[in-house]
């Protein structure tokens, strides 16, 4: 059992992705939807991100104590610029016009957290857009796709033909850096992979 948790562990986040890789991984766990409020005043992108994950992961961690809690929260910036979720298609398109043809930045906080510990780790990932034509832009915020993304743009569906270069882990821009997930989790105690306690592999004991 993970880390002690009663074999508890939640996930706070809505996120069918982060749903879908947590899942890849063969961790079992539940999910508890954050309700904390993610206003903040920062403005640097890395520690926002890393700001919001530890607020979701209290938030849930004060209702759960007994279980380990991982939680996530990605922010894009351009030249300086944060760009959140897109209120609707056309913020959506205005958004990638300020993303095509650069280079923006993607950071995803992962902070997991049981009882008093908290691990929290920020990586950044570089995405280089390609030059996109207006009419592209509106195509593709006129899909829908990126209403719910930070940036306004999913790479792992459509929002992949956006793209023209990722410099560092693909899965970050997906919104749950896997490498950062293994880690943080093995450090908690949680099983990951096949693993059981005392032994890694599958079919070992």
């Amino acid at each position: 059992m993970p880390g002690g948790a009663g074999g508890r562990v939640i996930l706070a986040s809505g996120s069918p992705r982060r749903r879908e890789l947590l899942t890849s991984l063969g961790v079992p766990f539940e999910v508890v939807v954050s309700g904390a409020d993610e206003d903040s005043p920062e403005t640097d992108p890395q520690r926002l991100a890393g700001e919001l994950a530890l607020l979701k992961g209290r938030e849930v961690a004060a209702q759960h104590p007994d279980a380990v809690v991982i939680a996530a929260d990605t922010v894009v910036a351009v030249g300086g610029r944060l760009l959140a979720k897109p209120a609707d298609a056309a913020e959506n398109a205005a958004f990638l016009r300020a993303l095509s043809g650069r280079t923006h930045d993607v950071f995803t906080g992962v902070a997991v957290l049981h009882g008093p510990q908290e691990w929290l780790e920020v990586p950044r990932t570089a995405v280089t857009f390609r030059d996109l034509s207006d009419a592209e832009c509106l195509y593709y915020a006129a899909s829908g796709e990126g209403l719910d993304k930070a940036g306004g743009y999913g790479i792992q569906h459509l929002g992949a033909a956006l793209v023209e270069w990722v410099e560092g882990e693909y899965s970050n821009v997906v919104g749950f850096p896997l490498s950062v997930v293994i880690r943080l989790l093995r450090q908690a105690g949680v099983p990951v992979w096949g693993e059981v306690q005392g032994a890694v592999g599958v079919g070992r004991a």
